[in-house]
């Protein structure tokens, strides 16, 4: 299993729907992310992509000088670049990072956004322009001069002289639930992407992709998206949970609503069935929570409850298929910490660091009376039926 995090240059907090609490995304503070999330054992980041982000692009620039190990998830948008340039700068941030790019390519599902960029494609051409985009790109960025003419673009003679570290282009991630998407999809990437929606529906999805990629002569890894709150008692985690979102009133998620509700995004509807928009029956699934969608678009689920049980929810997702988690939480700072100590140790993760001479940098907590170590204890695990 991999797990990335996410770096929230659109905004972070200690509650949902209000600026009490909020942090200010400022370098420094992201520079705090991205180094605990470097050093704690993640495997990358998350950069979200879109206008009420920093680009995330420059971003990753940014923090790649500030790190050693994490890999870097950003986005390539086509339609609002060629694929020739993308290609100049995934190779160029590859090469300058020493191989720690992943691309995650996002086609878009606002469409008043996208008209802001100047795109003006209805859901399904933004799609074709999509796969035009990446039989260009990945040809280009492989090393190969590329001609390639198609209802929306015209290359003629791209080519790339500095070639990436990663061979023969680094990983390509997507996420779409859309039929054409997952067309796509099984067709051009190397990891696809599903929102935490209920195991069920994510077994169905997956099985969908992958007939469709085994169609192309293709085999697809997969990922899901979701935020996290783990805490060492399923009570502590359900009161985080709901402390979250006790500043949300109806009118801040009737305004995020009626957003979502101009989009085209199949992925942001099928969040948003999963709650309506009411405070009703919030657990959608055992231990799968939709309260952050109420007024955050894209990612709207949580996993929620103690480590033994989000480890094993995850474990559930895993025997589905799901190799990587892209996970999340409020503030992200404090939560990388909680997940990093709470989850690591019952998860089979493949990359974490070791320190061979700890105890040259600090002790495992507090020294005791100025002149003792703490004892390592081992946990016992407390159960809390919470009603």
């Amino acid at each position: 299993m991999q797990l990335l995090w996410f770096i929230p240059t659109h905004g972070d907090g200690r509650y949902l729907g209000t600026g009490l609490g909020g942090r200010s995304t400022n370098p420094g503070y992201l520079k705090q992310i991205a180094q605990a999330v470097d050093h704690l054992g993640f495997t990358g980041a998350l950069l979200p992509t879109g206008r009420s982000c920093e680009d995330s692009w420059i971003a990753a620039s940014y923090l790649a000088a500030h790190t050693q190990r994490m890999r870097f998830l950003v986005a390539v948008r086509p339609g609002l670049i060629s694929p020739g340039a993308a290609a100049r700068m995934a190779a160029s941030f590859d090469r300058l990072s020493n191989g720690r790019l992943l691309i995650n390519v996002v086609t878009g599902g606002d469409p008043i956004e996208l008209a802001g960029d100047g795109l003006h494609l209805s859901h399904d051409d933004r799609y074709r322009l999509t796969d035009e985009f990446l039989s260009a790109f990945r040809g280009i960025i492989s090393g190969n001069e590329t001609d390639f003419k198609g209802d929306y673009l015209d290359i003629r003679g791209g080519k790339l002289l500095f070639p990436p570290v990663q061979q023969p282009y680094p990983p390509l991630w997507f996420g779409g639930s859309s039929e054409i998407a997952k067309q796509v999809a099984a067709k051009h990437v190397d990891v696809y992407l599903t929102w935490g929606e209920p195991p069920e529906q994510v077994a169905q999805k997956i099985d969908s992709v992958r007939r469709l990629a085994q169609a192309e002569g293709r085999e697809l890894k997969f990922g899901i998206r979701l935020h996290v709150i783990v805490r060492e008692t399923e009570q502590e985690a359900w009161e985080a949970a709901n402390h979250l979102i006790r500043y949300v009133d109806e009118d801040a998620i009737a305004t995020a609503q009626k957003a979502y509700a101009r989009m085209d995004s199949v992925g942001q509807r099928r969040m948003t069935q999963l709650h309506q928009g009411s405070r009703e029956a919030l657990e959608i699934s055992p231990n799968l929570w939709a309260g952050v969608g109420l007024v955050r678009g894209g990612a709207g689920t949580a996993l929620v409850g103690d480590p033994d049980t989000v480890a094993a929810r995850m474990l559930e997702y895993r025997d589905l298929g799901i190799e990587t988690f892209i996970l999340s939480g409020y503030p992200h700072l404090e939560e990388a910490f909680y997940v990093a100590e709470l989850l690591f140790p019952r998860l089979p993760l493949e990359n974490l660091p070791t320190d061979k001479q700890p105890q040259l940098f600090s002790p495992f907590g507090e020294i005791l009376a100025n002149d003792y170590f703490p004892k390592q204890v081992t946990e016992k695990k407390t159960t809390t039926t919470v009603d």
